[in-house]
């Protein structure tokens, strides 16, 4: 019997999506909440194999609960149902730690397969989602040089000397506030905290001349 649990904050969907899971002899609903917040609490969680849960929730998002779930209890294979498509919250879902990805448009048939999918190992998505990953995984990589800007090139290098952001911005005649502003745009595209992360990042990738 695979034990399934619902997080869905619309009272027909949860418990239309109830009615046919408990149709099916191999499947059963075992409980269904309307936030992750009621759902992390619950000592049912544990017993779950499957949880359907919906992205936008009151309080906790989706998102956040794959993560604080999974953080408890890796066994359980998490497939979002929702009405967003968009590339962020796919991707976001999935890295989170969601097995699966599905349209709330899916027909009963649908999403009883996508379960029975997950449970054996699968990642069960709706066409159009499959195609998202599959064109995210295609796109070409933008190299960090072509990441920043000419200017924010040269105010990694000036980094490097150990200047201060009123002399760098007096060396290439921009305010210091203008200095942080490009600062704070090198630390996003680089993925880094601090003014020596940013330097040793830039030297390591041949971004600047560390002479």
């Amino acid at each position: 019997m695979i034990k399934v649990i619902i997080v869905e904050d619309n009272k027909y969907i949860k418990e239309g999506w109830q009615t046919f899971i408990d149709y099916e002899k191999d499947l059963c609903v075992i409980a269904s909440f309307g936030s992750c917040e009621d759902a992390l609490r619950s000592e049912e969680l544990k017993k779950a194999d499957i949880i359907i849960m919906d992205i936008g929730l009151p309080g906790m998002s989706g998102i956040e609960g794959v993560k604080a779930i999974k953080a408890m209890h890796t066994q359980i294979n998490i497939i979002m149902a929702t009405v967003h498509d968009d590339d962020d919250n796919v991707f976001q879902a999935i890295k989170a730690g969601a097995v699966g990805y599905l349209m709330k448009k899916v027909t009963p048939d649908e999403l009883i397969s996508a379960i029975r999918d997950a449970n054996d190992g699968g990642s069960p998505l709706t066409p159009n989602i499959a195609r998202k990953i599959i064109g995210k995984m295609h796109a070409p990589t933008v190299p960090e040089s072509e990441q920043l800007s000419e200017r924010e090139l040269q105010i990694l290098q000036e980094l490097a000397t150990g200047k201060s952001y009123a002399a760098i911005g007096k060396s290439i005649f921009l305010s210091v506030d203008g200095v942080r502003h490009h600062i704070r745009s090198i630390y996003r595209k680089l993925q880094v905290h601090s003014r020596s992360e940013a330097v040793t990042k830039g030297i390591i990738k041949k971004l600047i001349d560390p002479g």
